[in-house]
Protein backbone atom coordinates (compact mmCIF):
# COMPACT_ATOMS: atom_id res chain seq x y z
CA UNK A 1 0.00 0.00 0.00
CA UNK A 2 1.77 3.28 -1.48
CA UNK A 3 1.04 5.89 1.55
CA UNK A 4 2.21 8.74 -1.02
CA UNK A 5 -1.87 8.81 -2.76
CA UNK A 6 -2.99 10.30 0.61
CA UNK A 7 -0.54 12.71 1.06
CA UNK A 8 -2.39 16.01 0.35
CA UNK A 9 -0.08 17.55 -2.14
CA UNK A 10 0.04 20.76 -3.79
CA UNK A 11 1.77 22.65 -6.82
CA UNK A 12 4.81 24.99 -4.70
CA UNK A 13 2.61 28.15 -5.32
CA UNK A 14 -0.60 27.18 -3.08
CA UNK A 15 3.04 26.66 0.05
CA UNK A 16 3.81 30.43 -0.94
CA UNK A 17 0.23 31.45 -0.35
CA UNK A 18 -0.31 29.41 2.77
CA UNK A 19 3.03 30.65 4.32
CA UNK A 20 2.01 34.07 3.52
CA UNK A 21 -1.69 33.92 5.22
CA UNK A 22 -0.10 31.92 8.01
CA UNK A 23 2.66 34.67 8.73
CA UNK A 24 0.22 37.71 8.09
CA UNK A 25 -2.79 35.82 9.95
CA UNK A 26 -0.33 35.48 12.96
CA UNK A 27 0.59 39.06 13.07
CA UNK A 28 -2.87 40.51 13.10
CA UNK A 29 -4.14 38.25 15.59
CA UNK A 30 -0.98 39.75 17.83
CA UNK A 31 -1.46 43.01 16.76
CA UNK A 32 -5.04 42.68 17.78
CA UNK A 33 -3.85 41.54 21.25
CA UNK A 34 -2.20 45.15 21.34
CA UNK A 35 -4.02 47.15 20.33
CA UNK A 36 -7.35 45.59 22.76
CA UNK A 37 -5.09 45.62 25.44
CA UNK A 38 -3.69 50.00 24.80
CA UNK A 39 -7.53 50.93 24.14
CA UNK A 40 -8.05 51.64 27.50
CA UNK A 41 -4.84 54.09 27.74
CA UNK A 42 -4.71 57.72 26.95
CA UNK A 43 -3.52 58.60 23.30
CA UNK A 44 -0.60 59.79 24.68
CA UNK A 45 0.57 57.11 26.99
CA UNK A 46 -1.15 54.69 23.87
CA UNK A 47 1.22 56.54 21.17
CA UNK A 48 4.12 55.76 23.22
CA UNK A 49 3.57 51.84 23.39
CA UNK A 50 2.50 52.13 19.65
CA UNK A 51 6.11 53.40 18.37
CA UNK A 52 7.57 51.19 20.47
CA UNK A 53 6.28 48.19 18.95
CA UNK A 54 6.79 50.14 15.54
CA UNK A 55 10.53 50.24 16.50
CA UNK A 56 10.69 46.89 17.69
CA UNK A 57 8.83 45.34 14.49
CA UNK A 58 11.25 47.44 12.54
CA UNK A 59 14.55 45.24 14.24
CA UNK A 60 12.49 42.30 14.05
CA UNK A 61 11.29 41.84 10.73
CA UNK A 62 14.69 43.26 9.29
CA UNK A 63 16.97 41.27 11.34
CA UNK A 64 15.28 38.29 12.10
CA UNK A 65 12.31 37.34 10.10
CA UNK A 66 13.22 38.75 6.71
CA UNK A 67 16.19 36.33 6.99
CA UNK A 68 13.66 33.52 7.42
CA UNK A 69 11.22 34.25 5.24
CA UNK A 70 13.73 34.36 2.39
CA UNK A 71 15.73 31.23 3.47
CA UNK A 72 11.79 29.40 3.51
CA UNK A 73 11.53 31.29 0.09
CA UNK A 74 14.65 30.24 -0.78
CA UNK A 75 13.33 26.37 -0.45
CA UNK A 76 10.03 26.33 -1.68
CA UNK A 77 10.43 28.45 -5.25
CA UNK A 78 13.26 25.79 -6.70
CA UNK A 79 10.23 23.44 -6.32
CA UNK A 80 8.96 21.30 -9.01
CA UNK A 81 6.29 18.53 -8.34
CA UNK A 82 3.73 19.15 -5.91
CA UNK A 83 4.68 18.45 -2.19
CA UNK A 84 2.77 17.56 0.89
CA UNK A 85 0.74 20.77 2.23
CA UNK A 86 2.01 21.03 5.26
CA UNK A 87 5.64 21.58 3.98
CA UNK A 88 5.37 25.09 3.38
CA UNK A 89 7.24 25.17 6.52
CA UNK A 90 10.12 22.79 8.19
CA UNK A 91 9.63 19.99 11.01
CA UNK A 92 11.48 22.83 12.96
CA UNK A 93 9.76 25.66 11.92
CA UNK A 94 6.99 24.00 13.76
CA UNK A 95 8.78 23.23 17.06
CA UNK A 96 9.85 26.85 17.00
CA UNK A 97 5.92 27.77 16.44
CA UNK A 98 4.95 25.34 19.42
CA UNK A 99 7.64 26.81 21.54
CA UNK A 100 6.00 30.40 20.76
CA UNK A 101 2.77 29.84 20.98
CA UNK A 102 3.76 28.14 24.83
CA UNK A 103 5.83 31.40 25.22
CA UNK A 104 3.15 33.78 24.42
CA UNK A 105 0.37 31.85 26.37
CA UNK A 106 2.42 32.22 28.80
CA UNK A 107 3.21 35.77 28.75
CA UNK A 108 -0.34 36.53 28.79
CA UNK A 109 -1.54 34.67 31.56
CA UNK A 110 1.47 36.31 33.76
CA UNK A 111 1.23 39.56 35.89
CA UNK A 112 3.44 41.26 33.27
CA UNK A 113 1.73 44.87 32.47
CA UNK A 114 -0.35 44.56 29.32
CA UNK A 115 0.58 47.97 28.14
CA UNK A 116 4.21 46.49 28.46
CA UNK A 117 3.69 43.59 27.02
CA UNK A 118 2.22 45.01 23.99
CA UNK A 119 5.03 46.55 22.52
CA UNK A 120 6.25 43.24 22.34
CA UNK A 121 2.80 41.86 20.88
CA UNK A 122 3.13 45.02 18.25
CA UNK A 123 6.88 44.25 17.18
CA UNK A 124 6.60 40.80 16.42
CA UNK A 125 3.12 41.01 14.76
CA UNK A 126 3.95 43.66 12.68
CA UNK A 127 7.01 42.11 11.92
CA UNK A 128 5.37 38.47 11.08
CA UNK A 129 2.61 40.87 9.23
CA UNK A 130 5.23 42.68 6.72
CA UNK A 131 7.31 39.23 6.42
CA UNK A 132 4.22 37.65 5.12
CA UNK A 133 3.75 40.45 2.57
CA UNK A 134 6.93 39.02 0.71
CA UNK A 135 5.28 35.74 0.55
CA UNK A 136 2.20 37.30 -0.99
CA UNK A 137 4.54 39.35 -3.36
CA UNK A 138 6.08 36.19 -4.46
CA UNK A 139 2.47 34.58 -4.72
CA UNK A 140 1.19 37.10 -7.01
CA UNK A 141 4.75 36.81 -8.79
CA UNK A 142 4.36 32.87 -9.27
CA UNK A 143 0.71 33.60 -10.33
CA UNK A 144 1.83 36.14 -13.42
CA UNK A 145 4.48 34.04 -14.49
CA UNK A 146 2.20 31.30 -15.32
CA UNK A 147 0.16 32.67 -17.20
CA UNK A 148 2.69 34.96 -19.14
CA UNK A 149 3.75 31.19 -19.86
CA UNK A 150 0.40 29.59 -21.15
Amino acid sequence: MNIKKFTPSVDKRVLVLLAGLMWCGVGIMLMRYAIIWLSGLEKRGAIAFYASGFLAAMAIHHFGFLKIADKNLNRLLPLNEKRCVFSFMTWKSYLIVLVMVSMGIALRHSSLPKSYLSVLYTGIGLALFLSGIRYLRFFVMLLFKNRSSV
